[in-house]
Protein backbone atom coordinates (compact mmCIF):
# COMPACT_ATOMS: atom_id res chain seq x y z
CA UNK A 1 0.00 0.00 0.00
CA UNK A 2 0.99 3.38 -0.79
CA UNK A 3 1.61 6.64 1.75
CA UNK A 4 -0.61 9.08 1.47
CA UNK A 5 0.13 12.35 -0.61
CA UNK A 6 2.81 14.93 1.24
CA UNK A 7 3.15 18.26 -0.24
CA UNK A 8 0.61 18.94 -3.40
CA UNK A 9 -2.29 17.26 -3.87
CA UNK A 10 -2.90 14.93 -6.47
CA UNK A 11 -4.02 16.45 -9.88
CA UNK A 12 -7.25 15.95 -11.10
CA UNK A 13 -7.67 12.67 -13.54
CA UNK A 14 -5.30 10.59 -10.24
CA UNK A 15 -6.83 7.02 -9.00
CA UNK A 16 -6.52 7.38 -4.88
CA UNK A 17 -7.99 5.46 -2.20
CA UNK A 18 -9.90 7.50 0.48
CA UNK A 19 -8.52 5.77 3.88
CA UNK A 20 -10.83 7.41 5.83
CA UNK A 21 -13.44 5.90 3.97
CA UNK A 22 -11.70 2.96 2.19
CA UNK A 23 -13.39 4.26 -1.13
CA UNK A 24 -11.35 4.42 -4.00
CA UNK A 25 -12.13 7.30 -6.35
CA UNK A 26 -10.80 9.70 -9.36
CA UNK A 27 -9.62 13.38 -8.10
CA UNK A 28 -12.30 15.68 -10.14
CA UNK A 29 -10.92 18.72 -8.75
CA UNK A 30 -9.75 20.92 -5.40
CA UNK A 31 -12.70 22.81 -3.51
CA UNK A 32 -10.64 24.66 -0.42
CA UNK A 33 -9.01 22.19 2.04
CA UNK A 34 -10.56 19.05 0.47
CA UNK A 35 -10.48 17.20 -2.35
CA UNK A 36 -13.46 15.82 -4.77
CA UNK A 37 -13.27 12.02 -5.55
CA UNK A 38 -16.08 10.89 -7.75
CA UNK A 39 -16.22 6.55 -8.10
CA UNK A 40 -14.27 4.87 -10.83
CA UNK A 41 -17.74 4.38 -12.80
CA UNK A 42 -19.43 7.71 -11.96
CA UNK A 43 -21.73 8.88 -9.82
CA UNK A 44 -21.74 11.00 -6.42
CA UNK A 45 -18.61 12.88 -5.32
CA UNK A 46 -17.26 13.30 -2.15
CA UNK A 47 -14.79 15.56 -0.04
CA UNK A 48 -11.74 13.96 1.24
CA UNK A 49 -8.67 15.02 3.12
CA UNK A 50 -5.46 14.99 1.41
CA UNK A 51 -3.98 13.69 3.98
CA UNK A 52 -5.97 11.11 3.71
CA UNK A 53 -6.05 9.77 0.20
CA UNK A 54 -2.99 7.29 -0.95
CA UNK A 55 -2.27 6.97 -4.53
CA UNK A 56 -3.39 3.54 -6.72
CA UNK A 57 -0.50 1.44 -8.47
CA UNK A 58 -1.61 -0.01 -11.68
CA UNK A 59 -2.53 -3.48 -9.77
CA UNK A 60 -4.60 -1.81 -6.99
CA UNK A 61 -6.58 0.20 -9.88
CA UNK A 62 -6.65 -2.94 -11.86
CA UNK A 63 -8.36 -4.67 -9.00
CA UNK A 64 -10.92 -1.72 -7.68
CA UNK A 65 -12.15 -1.65 -11.89
CA UNK A 66 -12.52 -5.42 -11.84
CA UNK A 67 -14.49 -5.34 -8.45
CA UNK A 68 -16.98 -2.89 -9.77
CA UNK A 69 -17.21 -4.74 -13.22
CA UNK A 70 -18.20 -8.02 -11.13
CA UNK A 71 -20.51 -5.79 -8.38
CA UNK A 72 -22.73 -4.47 -11.52
CA UNK A 73 -22.79 -7.75 -13.23
CA UNK A 74 -24.15 -9.42 -10.14
CA UNK A 75 -26.94 -7.18 -9.59
CA UNK A 76 -27.96 -7.14 -13.44
CA UNK A 77 -31.88 -7.66 -14.32
CA UNK A 78 -32.93 -10.35 -16.48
Amino acid sequence: MNAPYAGAPPPPGTAVRDTARDRVGIVMGHEGPHLQLRPLSGGREWDAEPGQVQPLTPAELLHARLAEVNERSRFRPG
